[in-house]
């Protein structure tokens, strides 16, 4: 049996399973949710078999949705690097690349090298998004993103890497806490108080709630913020403490009364990767983005080494 698959339902199809809702992935598509409709109906009866179950709650897939799915994000992608290897022998033709990335490498090390690559292309838009690294390698494997910055001890044997930075959590405190006299303190023992943390959706929430499940504790949380700055701020004045990059609190604690501790947690100092399924395959402009990261890494490398009392 000859299967014919149109690109417009094989983009349906993802964003149905993305949104799992018929109704916004027929709008995500520009679709009336009829057509929609009427494509899925014609797409499972071509096929023979149902590719989403429907409920109350919306729709999820079935197993031979989720092999159309896969297969139609990596012809999806393979499209988008065709376009930008078609890019430089071609006029006012777009190309867009998708990075996920943990909370540090967007907050505090991604903005100004996406700035510079985007300034240097023009016709390029990037869709940029925050995630946990585990689900940020899901994402690199599965097609659903060009290139993913993780951090920590993530299995990426079937991906292709690049070292990038370090990421190193620390404690953060009010000048006067009683933590602040010592030299290291176990994350387990931050946990005796009241946390300033960062919003439900930042992959360091979430990262630090895995962290209290395997001590079987909890995080006593007074607030949740949005930024590293307000985070520094209120501990600052005394309504908790925080463990957010040494970076962040570094640059914060120039200007705010605070202390940082290192924290003794082995896990706390996270080296930091580029991964992606196959650098040769990507598109000429990704690659580009790929070498900025690489070089802003590397240069930071050297200026910490030129200046070791600095960087710790």
């Amino acid at each position: 049996m000859a299967l014919h698959f149109d690109l417009v339902d094989l983009r349906l199809m993802v964003r149905v399973a993305e949104a799992n809702s018929l109704t916004r992935g027929a709008e995500a598509s520009h679709l009336s949710l009829p057509a929609a409709s009427t494509r899925v109906k014609n797409l499972e009866e071509s096929i023979g078999t149902r590719l989403f179950w429907r409920n109350s709650q919306g729709v999820t897939l079935t197993p031979a949705g989720q092999a159309v799915v896969h297969h139609a994000r990596m012809v999806l992608g393979q499209l988008e690097h065709l376009t930008g290897d078609l890019q430089a022998y071609t006029q006012g033709v777009k190309g867009h690349v998708r990075v996920y990335a943990n909370t540090t490498a967007l907050s505090e090390y991604l903005p100004p090298v996406l700035a510079a690559f985007l300034r240097s292309h023009p016709d390029v838009n990037i869709d940029l998004r925050e995630r946990l690294s585990h689900d940020i390698i899901r994402a690199v494997t599965d097609g659903q993103t060009d290139i993913g910055i993780v951090a920590g001890s993530v299995r990426t044997e079937n991906l292709e890497t690049k070292p990038y930075r370090q990421d190193h959590l620390v404690l953060v405190l009010p000048r006067d806490h009683e933590l602040a006299v010592e030299a290291a303190v176990p994350f387990e023992r931050t946990l005796d108080y009241l946390h300033v943390g960062l919003h439900e959706a930042s992959a360091i929430h979430a990262f630090l709630r895995q962290a209290c499940e395997r001590l079987s504790r909890t995080l006593q949380l007074r607030i949740q913020v949005s930024s590293f700055e307000v985070a520094c701020r209120l501990i600052e004045e005394g309504v908790g403490v925080g463990v957010l990059p040494a970076s962040a609190a570094r640059r914060h604690a120039r200007h705010m009364a605070l202390h940082i501790v290192p924290l003794s947690d082995a896990w706390s100092l996270r080296a930091m990767q580029i991964c992606v399924r196959n650098f040769d395959t990507l598109p000429v402009f990704a690659r580009d983005l790929v070498d900025l990261l690489t070089e802003d890494a590397q240069a930071a490398s050297a200026a910490a080494d030129q200046a070791p009392d600095a960087a710790r």
